[in-house]
């Protein structure tokens, strides 16, 4: 799979965000705001799975249309995912 730099920027922000985290632990902020970025990353990690578990069943319906062989088992391994994610 293709991994773009959009995907790639999605988790630099969130490496981002897990380092103001920590940040905000070492200097002992309130609970209530490092709970609330902490679900914020947590948030933008979910939606680029769901990016990336659908970009990947895009190739796999795709490769079913050209007609490989393991396309079926490409696409139960895409849905499991998707399942897994949720």
């Amino acid at each position: 799979m293709n991994y773009d730099e959009k995907m790639k920027n999605r988790i630099k922000r969130v490496q981002g965000q897990l380092n103001g985290i920590l940040k905000m632990m070492e200097e002992d902020a309130d609970c209530k705001d490092v709970v609330t970025q902490v679900s914020a990353s947590k948030n933008a990690l979910q939606r680029l799975i769901g990016v990336i578990v659908s970009e990947n069943l895009v190739e796999c319906v795709r490769a079913a249309e050209d007609g490989d062989e393991d396309a079926q088992a490409l696409i139960n391994q895409a849905v499991e995912l998707l399942v897994k994610t949720r």
